[in-house]
């Protein structure tokens, strides 16, 4: 598959989308060079953000739709869960919440003079249930929705919007115990995590996609795709695969071809590793 550049993708539309969740408190380190035993680094560059691939994906879908983005989370009462929400809402999000007495999931993303990253998780997963009181009913009038986080009975609701997409984040045996179709199921085909085999899933997601960061990526069905050529170098591949993820899950909720959601979020990934962390300060 041929991407199409920017100027050749339709406007988008005024759409209601949605994310289903996950939120980390992220510590990123520009650092001279990455871990090894027995070497000091040392940082250049620091600072905290909420993160995590539910968060990634909203904030991106929010700027390319250019109006709030409704994100249903779980969050801890501590402060890092506080700080998250009040944070959240300043990059453009419109949050409902089942907050939780367990504490935030925190990481440390690194990240060296080349664009090489290794990231460090500390503490389990915050994630929203079906349980939770969270207007899921709502989902049905949304044109979008994609999820990284939730439980099997609450990706029923999410499978109400026009279009649901997920990542394998959510973890293949919750989607198979879900037992319902994706229209793209998009995750990273360089992170054993996010590993998905063939037929793994049924009913199959209409699309799959795998992606490569620099290499592009493949399609099921469609083959490979080509990543964009970057105008800067890379700055740090934090938030590259949500921020594809998010481009994909705006132009499929749209209407537009695979070519045209693909080639969208293919930009959004390539405009992502260009700036330190996953949210650049002049978008």
């Amino acid at each position: 598959m041929n991407l199409l550049e920017p100027q050749d993708l339709p406007d988008l539309p005024k759409l209601k989308l949605a994310v289903v969740g996950h939120v980390e408190w992220v510590t990123f380190l520009s650092t001279d060079q990455l871990p090894q035993p027995g070497v000091i680094s040392h940082a250049d560059h620091s600072f905290e953000e909420p993160a995590g691939g539910g968060a990634v994906v909203a904030v991106q879908l929010a700027r390319l739709v250019k109006q709030p983005v409704q994100f249903i989370t779980a969050l801890s009462r501590d402060s890092y869960g506080e700080k998250s929400f009040q944070r959240l809402q300043q990059l453009g999000l419109s949050l409902t919440v089942a907050w939780r007495d367990q504490p935030t999931r925190r990481a440390i993303s690194l990240v060296d003079s080349h664009g090489e990253r290794a990231i460090t998780v500390i503490g389990e997963r915050l994630q929203p249930r079906a349980k939770d009181a969270l207007g899921w009913g709502a989902l049905a009038g949304y044109d979008g929705v994609f999820v990284t986080a939730a439980d099997a009975p609450a990706l029923h609701h999410c499978r109400h919007a026009g279009v649901m997409a997920a990542t394998p984040r959510v973890r293949l045996e919750t989607l198979e115990q879900a037992n319902i179709q994706l229209d793209a199921l998009i995750g990273s085909g360089l992170d054993p995590g996010e590993h998905v085999p063939d037929k793994a899933l049924f009913p199959t997601p209409r699309l799959r996609i795998a992606t490569e960061g620099a290499l592009g990526g493949q399609l099921w069905p469609g083959g490979r795709y080509q990543a964009v050529s970057l105008k800067s170098p890379v700055v740090d591949a934090y938030g590259c695969g949500d921020s594809f993820a998010a481009g994909v899950t705006a132009g499929l909720a749209a209407g537009w071809t695979d070519e045209q959601a693909i080639s969208l979020g293919a930009h959004c990934g390539a405009s992502c590793a260009t700036h330190f962390g996953p949210y650049s300060s002049d978008e």
